[in-house]
């Protein structure tokens, strides 16, 4: 295991109705509840040698406000927006404007699921998106922004 560099910090923001997970429709989500979820980043980002924080909030605002706080901090951002995904133009806007890697990640796969969900509005602001493999969705995100992290120093 590597020891923590400096500037390897991460910030995993969950978006609207994923602390619902486990109960909300697992055909679709799966039985992981968000908290398993975490608990899985967290071993993979000590494995990695990164800090990591993670949280969920179903309000647009408090998403907006946590992507700002990250940025500042200079960590670098996972979101999973859920739905705000398809139509948040404020929250896009706000991944835009944080200068620091950041990919969106998405449990199933979004461009084979209804067609509303099939635009990202939200895609256009980050580094890259990742969906359709689970938690693994967002341990292969983790993985990019570490790889990003690395490249700047």
């Amino acid at each position: 295991m590597r020891g923590k560099r400096s500037g390897r910090s991460i910030a995993v923001i969950h978006g609207p109705n994923l602390n619902l997970l486990g109960e909300r429709e697992p055909s679709i989500y799966g039985s992981m509840t968000l908290r398993a979820i975490d608990a899985t980043i967290r071993k993979l980002c000590a494995q990695l040698g990164c800090s990591v924080t993670t949280e969920q909030h179903n309000c647009e605002g408090e998403l907006i406000d946590a992507v700002q706080k990250a940025a500042a901090r200079g960590s670098a951002i996972i979101i999973n927006p859920g739905a705000l995904a398809h139509y948040s133009y404020a929250l896009r806007d706000a991944l835009a404007a944080a200068a620091v890697p950041k990919v969106e990640a998405h449990l199933t796969n979004t461009q084979a699921r209804e067609p509303f969900r099939r635009r990202s509005v939200t895609a256009a602001a980050v580094d890259g998106t990742v969906g359709g493999f689970g938690v693994d969705s967002y341990l292969l995100a983790i993985r990019a922004v570490v790889a990003r992290l690395d490249s700047r120093s």
